[in-house]
């Protein structure tokens, strides 16, 4: 029984310190403006196999350094069908921020990245093979935020991704 209660205990402190990091958030993109994405096209549809476009596509010239948008750790960098090459972090706030269609990446699973920190280079990789070369830049809640539901397609969906253009701008 004491056990329990202290994994209890230990869960609740570790849940309430993530909630209490700073979210430090810079653009993933090196050089990139809020110029060099479309701001209306988060929970766009139709948008491919995933029905909806659950992030922005930031827009540069291949090769550019992709950084990390916030500090903390890399739950998995490597390659998906649709992403391509990817890199998924783990920051403040329980916030998963996904990076797709890298080029290459730098990091790997397990590393600490600070903000700013180069993780990876723009490019076209996945679904977006022949595009102009971007980054799909997601950020997803551990936590959900119902409040932000709606009844849009997918929309049950949306307390779990927030807008990148809103954190961003």
């Amino acid at each position: 029984m004491k056990v329990m209660k202290y994994m209890g205990l230990t869960f609740l402190t570790v849940l309430v310190i993530g909630l209490l990091i700073p979210e430090k958030i810079v653009i993933p993109v090196k050089g990139a403006t809020a110029n060099d994405w479309h701001h209306n096209t988060f929970w766009c549809g139709p948008w491919g196999k995933s029905g909806v476009h659950k992030g922005i596509d930031i827009f540069g010239k291949k090769h550019t350094a992709v950084v990390a948008s916030v500090s903390g750790v890399v739950l998995y960098s490597g390659e998906l069908k649709r992403g391509g090459k990817v890199v998924a972090l783990l920051g403040p706030k329980w916030r998963l921020h996904y990076f797709a269609h890298l080029e290459s990446y730098s990091v790997s699973a397990g590393d600490y990245v600070a903000v700013s920190e180069l993780i990876g280079s723009l490019g076209d990789t996945g679904n977006a093979a022949g595009k102009q070369p971007h980054v799909h830049y997601s950020i997803l809640s551990l936590l959900p935020y119902p409040w932000l539901m709606t009844a849009q397609s997918q929309g049950w969906k949306k307390m779990f991704f927030l807008n990148p253009d809103e954190k961003l701008r």
